[in-house]
């Protein structure tokens, strides 16, 4: 039973690293088709405690009584993962069940630069000064670059063999043409913005019609074939 309302959610990820914090009021289980799970929390309405609906319990433990984000969480299995966080809710390090640590750079706008694992393996991240990705560069120093127009659209990513996949977009920043592996494909859109025609490289073509709701009822593929759609 729901005795109150979800009032804001944070998650955090971290390069493969996962953390969801869930802030409530009185939100003290919740289930879906029978799948419930049950949380507690302490005086500061902080999550303290999750009950899965197998039975499993996670906890979660917190070094600083005016900070929102766990220090430690220990699982079913007493496994343990420690985390230090920056005065701004940015995550530090993450220290795994087996003690492995990895640790995480900032820029002064909050925007993560840099993750550290272990035996020195590290990835990069660089941005622009509108703090639009521009490049990640991995563990074995490959470079991913990312362009943007002036309206902030993402038009470009170059992989590190220098291939490139790109997209442009009208004047309402929607995408009209896209080449991806050297295939390029182009979009046209309706007044509504729907996307009513797609033609392939070889100039074939697939359309879309939609109803007063902009539901799709109609396709028409590359091969003639027509599908029909029915809503209720």
């Amino acid at each position: 039973m729901v005795t109150g309302l979800i009032t804001r959610i944070i998650t955090h990820r971290m390069a493969g690293i996962g953390i969801l914090l869930y802030h409530h009021s009185q939100l003290t289980s919740a289930g879906l088709t029978g799948w419930n799970c049950a949380r507690e929390y302490d005086e500061s309405g902080r999550l303290i405690q999750e009950t899965a609906h197998n039975g499993d319990i996670t906890r979660y433990r917190y070094d600083n009584p005016h900070s929102d984000f766990p220090c430690a969480t220990e699982d079913a299995t007493g496994s343990r993962k420690t985390m230090t966080w920056s005065r701004y809710g940015q995550l530090l390090s993450f220290t795994d069940c087996s003690g492995y640590v990895t640790r995480y750079d900032h820029d002064r706008l909050g925007q993560m630069t840099a993750v550290h694992r272990e035996k020195g393996l590290s990835q990069y991240r660089a941005y622009d000064s509108r703090g639009q990705l521009i490049a990640v560069k991995d563990m074995q120093g490959h470079e991913m670059r990312y362009e943007y127009n002036a309206a902030g659209d993402l038009t470009a990513v170059i992989a590190p063999d220098g291939s490139r996949n790109g997209t442009q977009y009208d004047a309402w920043g929607k995408a009209i043409r896209t080449t991806q592996g050297g295939l390029t494909r182009n979009m046209e859109y309706d007044a509504a913005g729907r996307v009513i025609r797609l033609t392939s490289e070889n100039g074939s073509h697939t359309t879309f019609r939609y109803d007063v709701l902009d539901r799709l009822i109609q396709e028409t593929g590359f091969d003639g074939r027509t599908q029909r759609y029915h809503h209720d």
